[in-house]
């Protein structure tokens, strides 16, 4: 009897010891499968991790907004529309739906939060920090085969892609800041970025900062935050991080428009919205130069003469940032030659003297690409000018029209032929525009029966441009342009798309949220020939 207890103890041991091994092994295998696979789905789809990044945040952003009670507690938001603001902030895209004086000040600050963490500068800087905590301190990082990781915005351009290799820059270091041109030092990565978390952190403190000494200042801009009831820190923090953002969202129903008086304001907010977006890179590039005169890390001359070995799409050559510098000062010119030779006399500029119709045009011009804040009623504008606006807000951020060397970049080596299949057979950008156009048309075909001069096929389409270039104009609604008076009509301060029929308003969320992956498509269409 003793016999068989032994016996049957020690078969229990080897049993259980088994049964320990093999869930060992299936935890372990368990543990590699994930890490694999999500090693797989952040290189081969990075789309994904977009997607998911933008739609957590904008739907904690909703279910915050939601929790949060507005300014006026019997005035009850629209769940779609509290969902379109909070994407609309994510995204970077400022299109309204509701008045902005709606939110209380705690709502205020979640959409200051969703306005910097959606924000260009923020989410390449998330890039930088999850590809140093992926590969580790230890081993180099291969940008060429991870150039996702460093970046959570993808490469847009082939006259930018991390993967070229540059062979005619003569750099001085050698181990251990490289194994080979593609291979970087873990070291490197992480130092790089914290310096764009310091730009980040000098350009937002440092605007609002500007902006409330302005304030304090200025006693007719603090009569107008006091008549509608808005701090001054709140408005400071929240203008600095949406113009940085180029998201163009202001507290105030007017946007910048009651500040259109206040020169010294506009003159301060218009570097802060170039330094976010269309001359980020040349500023980047300014400060890594910068810190390297200071510190003297050797860190900091290694990113200048390799900026295309670290992978970082708004890290550019200097030759690519003078060029870049060159058409966005040639854009801006453009658009504030014309607007001042057009609209000089016009009603929308008739109560301000010459400077501050000149300070107008510039801001103006500078928000077409692509902040959205706006000094005017856009709807009062000549329609050269809306036509200019609109082809202003297609264009990307880092268009340049002067000729670039490609350095002997190869296609065949930058895209794999079935991601290249794929780009070649999806639809160009200017499609999908097309579709979205005509899709909005459709769910406001009675509208543009009974309200043409409102709801016209011009308007819509310059809604749905504003809102796939991420920018926030719109010519708006007016009461006025109605054929049949309504007396019950009521004129409010935000967009043209407010008006809209919830069909419409979801099809604009969409636009938005492409819009701002669009970076994904900037080479479909291929396959399509006009002959």
């Amino acid at each position: 009897m003793i016999h068989c207890l032994l016996v049957s103890q020690q078969k229990l041991r080897t049993f259980f010891a088994f049964a320990t091994t093999k869930l060992s092994y299936f935890t372990k295998s368990a543990r590699w499968t994930r890490k694999n696979f999500i090693q797989y789905i952040c290189q081969n789809n990075p789309l994904f991790v977009h997607v998911t990044y933008f739609a957590l945040i904008s739907f904690a952003g909703y279910a915050a907004l939601k929790v949060i009670k507005p300014r006026d507690k019997l005035n009850t938001l629209r769940d779609l529309d509290v969902l379109f603001t909070s994407i609309s902030a994510s995204t970077v895209s400022s299109m309204a739906t509701v008045e902005m004086e709606d939110f209380s000040s705690a709502q205020l600050w979640v959409l200051t939060i969703l306005m910097l963490i959606g924000g260009d500068i923020f989410t390449s800087m998330l890039g930088i920090h999850f590809m140093r905590a992926k590969f580790g301190r230890k081993e180099p990082v291969n940008t060429r085969d991870h150039s996702s990781y460093i970046d959570i915005e993808p490469i847009t351009s082939t006259k930018f892609n991390p993967s070229t290799q540059d062979m005619k820059v003569t750099v001085s270091f050698s181990e251990p800041h490289m194994e080979n041109e593609g291979h970087v030092e873990p070291s490197t990565i992480e130092f790089f970025g914290f310096v764009v978390m310091g730009y980040l952190l000098m350009t937002n403190l440092g605007g609002s900062l500007l902006i409330y000494l302005y304030l304090n200042l200025v006693p007719s801009a603090q009569q107008i935050l006091k008549r509608k009831g808005i701090g001054m820190v709140i408005f400071s923090v929240f203008t600095a991080i949406s113009s940085v953002g180029n998201c163009g969202f202001t507290p105030v129903n007017e946007n910048m428009i009651i500040f259109q008086k206040n020169s010294v304001l506009l003159l301060i907010i218009i570097p802060q919205i170039l330094a976010g977006n269309t001359l980020f890179a040349p500023c980047l590039r300014l400060m890594v130069w910068s810190v390297e005169k200071i510190t003297g890390k050797k860190d900091c001359r290694y990113i200048l003469e390799r900026s295309k070995a670290i992978g970082y799409k708004h890290l550019m050559s200097s030759r690519e940032g003078v060029y870049l510098i060159l058409t966005v000062v040639s854009f801006i010119i453009m658009q504030t030659v014309l607007f001042l030779s057009l609209e000089w006399n016009s009603a929308a500029l008739h109560e301000m003297n010459s400077y501050q119709k000149i300070v107008c045009a510039l801001f103006q011009s500078v928000n077409s690409r692509h902040a959205g804040e706006s000094i005017t009623d856009l709807s009062n504008l000549s329609s050269a000018i809306l036509v200019l606006y609109t082809i202003m807000m297609y264009l990307p951020g880092y268009t340049s029209f002067l000729p670039r060397n490609d350095d002997g970049d190869s296609k065949t080596k930058m895209i794999k032929e079935r991601k290249r299949l794929l780009e070649n057979w999806i639809f160009s950008q200017i499609s999908y525009l097309a579709i979205f156009v005509i899709l909005i048309c459709i769910t406001e075909r009675e509208s543009m029966a009974t309200d043409p001069l409102n709801f016209n096929v011009f308007s819509i389409l310059f809604e749905v441009v504003s809102a796939y270039g991420n920018v926030g104009f719109s010519v708006g609604y007016s009461c006025k342009r109605l054929l049949n008076h309504d007396a019950h009509c009521k004129d409010a301060s935000y967009g043209f798309a407010g008006k809209w029929s919830d069909s419409g308003k979801a099809i604009l969320i969409i636009v938005m949220l492409f819009g701002r992956l669009k970076a994904f498509n900037m080479k479909g269409g291929r396959a399509w020939k006009l002959r």
